[in-house]
């Protein structure tokens, strides 16, 4: 056997973990789904079966597919055998809602965590992203978190064709390709999922178990039909019966409950004939007729259940002693599976309830809405709003149902759960939504936040045209609503603005900065002052407006008051959320202490409790970190920024991976390693997604620079014309660093080709741009606009013109400190530097800035002075290995796996001719690499 033994015992099961990376989502999740079915003593043991598979867990081997019609006995195959096996398994008992990729992923990340609270902590947040999930981003990280997992385990995925999803799909087959050695994955279904198989059987990938093979074969039916059932059957009786179910288990099952009752079994088994469907209607009959009445209406009555528990089937039947029936159900093998392990929870084989659900809608359709209708007041009195809404729309309850999504709106929409809403509003019909401003302006937010902005505006001229049409009056109470129906009054009273804030999100999103302004202030001035939540989207979209128009005072001011607001609400990480928006409109200003201040406040704020990590920290880690290294602070500089890492996405907002990515290819670009800048950069923009945040520093653009750095100047060219950018176009804010990097590419095309009248063009573009910072106070644009004006007038060979520009931009970036924006331009600046040392009050800031391009070189010096100079990525795992994370917590951080860590750890310990860490630590000490 590869890997399991049967002596396991109950002991080795692991403790269930809770899913509580947000309170909210902690609710949602269905912890009898996590729970593997419970091993019976009276079931057919399976060792041909048991043994295929254990030589599945080989090395080299990934998946474990049993893929065959319902009842054909998959779930409790894979049960048994996972139920054997020393290693953990995690369990997963997929539904049809399981579709939702975000609550796929949520039910899988809860799964793992019953071996492991710690696996997909950092992922999980990243659930709560508005924006659509992509599979290997979640992935991605999650697996690497797995890689450091010290155990081999299982991972099942029960009824996996209820998902039903191209996304699931194509997140199963990223999860195979990447498989961690120590990690298999088994999966049941009932259709083949749209993975490559071919390729897994080619490469000798994945065991199968098929519904032939699930057959029982004569000998098994025997031992079941005789053995555990206890009927006494001749062999050919056992050989015909076999032959008509041709071993299908559950048609067997069924016949030899069927048969319990019965003295005439050989006219039964002679008698028993035709298709699997004939098969299957007539012996859920004869079952079903066998009954008790009392039984057989409890089991008629709770027909409707997904899950099934004694009070709530009290509800629906009017019994009092619903346990007791699910515990007769239970022992009777009628069907009826254990959840957990206290008894409380059980559900009905799923062939068997979508059969007694047929049967009761033939035999009592009338009742079936009443019961849908019991359901949903059960489960809404306890707290169960998602199954009560479930319960409502099956029942036909739409007014019912229509209230309940109503009420549910706020809540899902705090805990990024708009998907599961507007699916469950459109299934509403639409003459019952026409009536509730509420819903449909809920129904917009919904479509905004999946992006669809189309819909999002008609619905909420729809709600306009509603509430324009209405009277208000106070036959119904003061400010109660005639001709429309409220279910929510404190969201109906804060439509005005609601609509507002939508609007004004509509606008930003389509560069309608005029618009966004309008309708931001409209929001904000029919809010009240103290209704600080709602008014912190309506303030920050009025910020973003403005940053986007350049007027930074104003934007900084919208910001803060957005951000003071969350702060005075006690939501802490969306008061965090926007420090690096106002720290990067300081750092525009030129006002790096001020932004230093602002990120070193937040962390007192977001650090005050203990034990506690705030969404959005890692930002304030990493944006305080690469604002110390402008100012050449490199100790405090590495500090931060490894904090940042090793928080990292769990502690991080939605754009954290893009956020990152950006950064380290600075950090690369500082290095000199300029190819592992630019694979960075590609890396940020597959995570990149748009934002109301303005985009001033587009990947694009920042690739560009490189590429001139590399000498590419055709791939940087190529860029300009892609971006349609002239010298002679419009200048606005968004695009100043595009039309600086296009003044960067002319004066390269100078320098390489001569290109007539290139640096006239640079230098016109230059003093525009300026002229334009200045008006705006840009303070931090105009040093950087200052340096490639002299770096333009040195490409011409005009020294003293050149030192105009510069000694300006050093006034300006001496009292804050500047140091990498002049060190980053290399020798160039170096020799102007040295130029204009004489010639300058600044001289004593000048030296203190050839000091740090002395540091530079030597650094990069030091670096490649090896025999074998080491990479970039393996100067970023030196760096942490100086720090005292351990081998898989480096793997989280880089987001690569721990045999890739060890990897680069081996050619460190090679090229630095070392044999242990410490040494590695103290050998890069000396050359200067740490």
């Amino acid at each position: 056997m590869a890997g399991c033994s049967l002596n396991w015992t109950p002991a080795d099961t692991p403790q269930l973990a809770l899913f509580h990376y947000n309170e909210s989502v902690t609710e949602t999740i269905l912890q009898t789904k996590l729970y593997m079915p419970r091993g019976r003593p009276d079931l057919v043991s399976r060792p041909r079966l048991i043994e295929r598979l254990d030589q599945g867990l080989q090395p080299g081997h990934k998946l474990t597919l049993v893929s065959a019609s319902a009842g054909s006995g998959k779930t409790t195959l894979i049960s048994e055998w996972v139920a054997a096996c020393r290693r953990p398994v995690a369990w997963l008992s997929l539904d049809e809602g399981d579709g939702d990729i975000a609550r796929f992923f949520t039910y899988l990340i809860a799964a793992l965590q019953t071996l492991d609270p710690a696996l997909g902590q950092s992922v999980a947040v990243m659930l709560q992203s508005p924006q659509p999930l992509q599979p290997e981003t979640i992935l991605t990280p999650l697996l690497n978190q797995i890689s450091a997992f010290d155990k081999e385990f299982i991972l099942v995925l029960d009824d996996y064709h209820l998902v039903d999803s191209q996304t699931a799909d194509e997140a199963l087959a990223f999860l195979i390709d990447h498989l961690p050695p120590q990690m298999h994955l088994a999966v049941t279904t009932r259709e083949d999922p749209n993975i490559p198989l071919a390729r897994y059987r080619v490469r000798r990938q994945m065991t199968e178990i098929r519904a032939a093979d699930l057959r029982f074969t004569s000998a098994e039916a025997a031992g079941f039909l005789n053995q555990i059932m206890g009927l006494g059957l001749t062999a050919d009786e056992i050989t015909a019966l076999e032959t008509r179910t041709e071993g299908w288990i559950a048609g067997l099952q069924m016949a030899a409950l069927s048969m319990q009752r019965r003295a005439d079994t050989a006219d039964f088994i002679q008698g028993f004939a035709g298709s699997h469907r004939f098969v299957l209607d007539y012996l859920i009959e004869e079952v079903l007729r066998q009954q008790p009445d009392h039984v057989r209406s409890f089991l008629l009555q709770t027909a409707i259940l997904d899950r099934l528990s004694g009070p709530l089937c009290d509800v629906l039947t009017g019994r009092a002693d619903s346990n007791e029936m699910l515990a007769f159900l239970e022992r009777g093998n009628l069907f009826v599976i254990p959840l957990d392990d206290e008894r409380r929870w059980y559900r009905y084989h799923h062939l068997f309830a979508s059969v007694i659900y047929t049967y009761a809608l033939a035999e009592q359709p009338a009742q079936i809405p009443a019961l849908h209708r019991r359901a949903s007041a059960w489960f809404e009195e306890n707290g169960l709003r998602a199954e009560a809404i479930h319960h409502a729309l099956a029942g036909q309850d739409m007014a019912r149902a229509a209230d309940l999504i109503e009420l549910a709106w706020p809540k899902m929409d705090r805990s990024f759960q708009s998907n599961t809403w507007l699916r469950w509003a459109q299934a509403l019909p639409p003459d019952l939504q026409r009536d509730r401003p509420v819903l449909i302006v809920a129904y917009a937010w919904a479509a905004l936040n999946r992006g669809d902005l189309q819909t999002a505006e008609s619905r909420l001229e729809d709600a306009e045209q509603l509430l324009d049409s209405t009277a208000v009056t106070g036959d119904q109470g003061q400010g109660s609503p005639v001709g429309f129906i409220v279910v929510d009054e404190a969201q109906f009273q804060a439509l005005p603005a609601s609509i507002a804030s939508a609007r004004a999100y509509i606008a930003q999103a389509r560069g309608d900065v005029p618009g966004t302004v309008r309708y931001a202030r409209r929001a904000l001035d029919l809010l009240p002052e103290n209704d600080y939540v709602r008014r912190g989207p309506a303030a920050a979209l009025l910020g973003l407006a403005y940053w986007g128009l350049g007027e930074l005072d104003a934007a900084y001011e919208a910001l803060a008051e957005a951000m003071d607001g969350f702060r005075m609400a006690g939501a802490i990480s969306f008061a965090i959320s926007g420090t690096y928006g106002l720290a990067d409109i300081r750092i525009a200003q030129g006002r790096l202490r001020e932004a230093a201040t602002i990120y070193e406040r937040s962390l007192r704020v977001a650090t005050a409790e203990d034990g506690v990590v705030h969404r959005g920290t890692a930002e304030l880690y990493l944006g305080l970190g690469m604002l110390q290294r402008e100012r050449g602070d490199s100790q405090a500089s590495s500090q931060n920024v490894q904090r940042a890492l090793e928080l990292g996405e769990k502690a991080a907002l939605d754009n954290w991976p893009y956020r990152v990515r950006v950064a380290r290819a600075r950090l690369a670009e500082d290095q000199g390693d300029l190819q592992r800048a630019l694979d960075l950069l590609n890396e940020a923009q597959g995570f990149y997604f748009p934002t109301p945040v303005p985009n001033l520093r587009p990947t694009e653009a920042l690739k560009t620079q490189i590429w001139l750095k590399q000498g590419r100047l055709a791939e940087a060219s190529a860029w300009v014309r892609d971006q349609a950018l002239s010298a002679a176009g419009d200048l606005n804010y968004l695009h100043e660093f595009d039309h600086l990097t296009l003044a960067r590419v002319l004066i390269a095309r100078h320098k390489v080709e001569r290109t007539e009248g290139a640096l006239d063009q640079a230098l016109e573009l230059l003093d525009r741009l300026l002229q334009a910072a200045e008006a705006g106070g840009r303070r931090g644009s105009m040093i950087e606009i200052l340096i490639v004006q002299a770096l333009a007038h040195q490409a011409r060979g005009d020294i003293p013109a050149a030192l105009l520009p510069l000694e300006r931009a050093l006034t300006l970036a001496e009292p804050e400190g500047y140091v990498r924006i002049f060190v980053d331009e290399g020798s160039p600046m170096a020799g102007l530097l040295q130029e204009a040392a004489g010639h300058t009050a600044a001289a004593g800031y000048i030296r203190g800035l050839l000091v740090a391009f002395e540091g530079e070189t030597a650094e990069k010096e030091a670096a490649h002075s090896l025999a074998e100079p080491l990479s970039e990525r393996e100067l970023d795992v030196l760096r942490l290995l100086a720090t005292e994370l351990s081998g898989p917590e480096i793997a989280a951080n880089l987001m690569v796996s721990l045999s890739t860590v060890r990897t680069h750890t081996r050619n460190i310990y090679s090229k630095l001719e070392v044999n242990n860490r410490r040494s590695a630590v103290r050998r890069a000490e000396e050359l200067g690499l740490l």
